[in-house]
């Protein structure tokens, strides 16, 4: 599959390598050309310009903070038809807290900014630090949920999340980020707040 992924830092990165590993054509993008062509070659994955690098993807990974969403929306340029994965959650400045929820959430925020394109939220409840290692925990392998309301969309999303070996769980409609995110925030406070580190990850069982 052709992807794009927004964004070079601890995320983009490690969703970078992951894709690259499963075979992958990965393009990496974001502000600065020079920071994105360093972490690509040292993944193998190549760089373009924002207001290029979309144009030939079958998928736009949206690797930014929210509060960097419109503006990277903006420089990609035409979107028409394109799946756009939101990685992104609202966090407050202590990452302690959401900006959104209740009645919306950022995923839902983003599809109105890319209203002729399909957005779906993936892998926004995992730490950098895991999507880096990969899928395994021990005996069992990480979830991914993914939210999305065009079903051609979730399919693709769906073969990208098992292609790097996580379970990929569907999570309904968009409008579904709003537990998504704030299940996100929760994992941030185990991790952080109770001081369980990083390599952690909510998980959906069924027997």
């Amino acid at each position: 599959m052709t992807l794009t992924i927004v964004g070079y830092g601890n995320v983009g990165s490690g969703l970078a390598k992951q894709f690259v590993q499963a075979g992958h054509s990965v393009t990496l993008t974001g502000r600065s050309l020079d920071k994105a062509r360093v972490v690509a070659e040292s993944i193998g994955a190549t760089t373009l310009p924002m207001n290029q690098a979309a144009t030939d993807a079958e998928v736009v990974v949206l690797a930014v903070p929210y509060e960097q969403a419109s503006d990277a929306l903006a420089a990609l340029g035409d979107l028409q038809g394109k799946v756009i994965v939101d990685v992104s959650n609202p966090l407050t400045a202590d990452y302690m807290g959401l900006t959104v929820g209740f009645s919306s959430s950022a995923a839902e925020e983003i599809a109105k900014l890319v209203p002729t394109a399909h957005v779906v939220k993936a892998f926004n409840t995992l730490f950098a630090q895991v999507i880096h290692e990969g899928a395994g925990f021990g005996e069992f392998k990480g979830s991914v949920f993914f939210a999305g309301d065009a079903p051609v969309a979730k399919k693709t999303v769906k073969a990208l999340i098992e292609s790097i070996g996580f379970d990929a769980v569907d999570a309904g409609g968009l409008k579904n980020a709003r537990y998504l995110e704030p299940m996100a925030g929760l994992n941030i406070y185990f991790g952080y707040g109770a001081g369980l580190g990083t390599q952690i990850a909510p998980a959906w069982l069924q027997r």
